[in-house]
């Protein structure tokens, strides 16, 4: 299927749900020249506008390309220059075959050799910074929970949102409390259930404006276990399909690394 473009079908308009400067427009506005390399369908995605909005994008269908539009972009202009390279194939086969599965240690193999020819390209004066923007871990069968399919789960609820390691639910009038004690029954201290507003005051968010409150939803369900909650019927099924997930707040989830080389 072909990646929707920002703004496109339902979507909302990126660069108002995300009004904020992005860092790469700050450094232009310093005047750097920034240039952000991706697959070519992900330039004029909704997230892509939301998170970078700005840079010429260069597109890259594997790593090979990736690497050599880096470095292109690198040495094409003479003053202060940042480039932005994604490469999605460690996460993207972490999540349908796993950790430490073949497909994802072929991935990270051509990530290492990745760096590699990035490092050997580098001129003088750059430096390379590699990360990664999560962790993930597999989630068995038995950590899987469908609400879809488990009325419990499903009670009082308008709209569920959010993926499947944190859960953003809206409530029905005058549901909350009573979605709060189901969820916290079922899950125990497989997660942690709690209402908005003690989301928002135990700091999860930072300062979050007073139009933003209401995107959070009224209850929030973080995963800390090896565990997920699904929605088979109304979501993705896709999301279903998966051996490993992210996106909760485990050292495994948040803990990076961040690679710094210098010639």
């Amino acid at each position: 299927m072909p990646t929707p473009a920002a703004g496109s079908g339902d979507d909302p308009d990126p660069r108002r749900w995300q009004p904020l400067p992005t860092q790469l427009q700050r450094a232009e506005a310093a005047g750097v020249a920034v240039t952000v390399v991706t697959r070519p369908a992900l330039a004029h995605t909704g997230l892509s506008v939301a998170a970078y909005r700005s840079g010429a994008h260069r597109g890259a269908d594997d790593a090979d390309a990736l690497a050599t539009e880096m470095l292109g972009a690198l040495t094409a202009g003479d003053g202060p220059t940042l480039v932005y390279g994604y490469h999605p194939e460690v996460d993207r086969h972490g999540h349908r075959s796993g950790i430490d599965s073949a497909d994802w240690r072929s991935a990270v193999a051509e990530v290492d050799a990745l760096v590699a020819r990035l490092v050997d390209g580098l001129p003088p004066d750059a430096a390379l910074l590699v990360t990664a923007d999560h962790g993930q871990l597999d989630i068995p069968a038995e950590g899987r929970y469908d609400l879809d399919t488990d009325p419990r789960l499903r009670a009082g609820l308008r709209v569920v949102a959010g993926e499947a390691r944190v859960r953003y639910l809206h409530t029905l009038p005058g549901a909350t409390a009573d979605v709060v004690a189901a969820w916290t029954a079922v899950l125990g201290e497989q997660a942690w259930v709690a209402t908005r507003e003690e989301a928002v005051a135990a700091g999860w968010f930072g300062p979050v404006p007073e139009a933003h409150l209401p995107r959070i939803g009224d209850v929030v369900v973080a995963c800390l276990a090896p565990t997920v909650v699904l929605a088979s019927k109304t979501h993705n099924p896709i999301e279903t399909t998966l051996v490993a997930y992210h996106g909760s707040c485990t050292a495994t989830e948040m803990t990076i690394p961040l690679l710094v080389v210098r010639p």
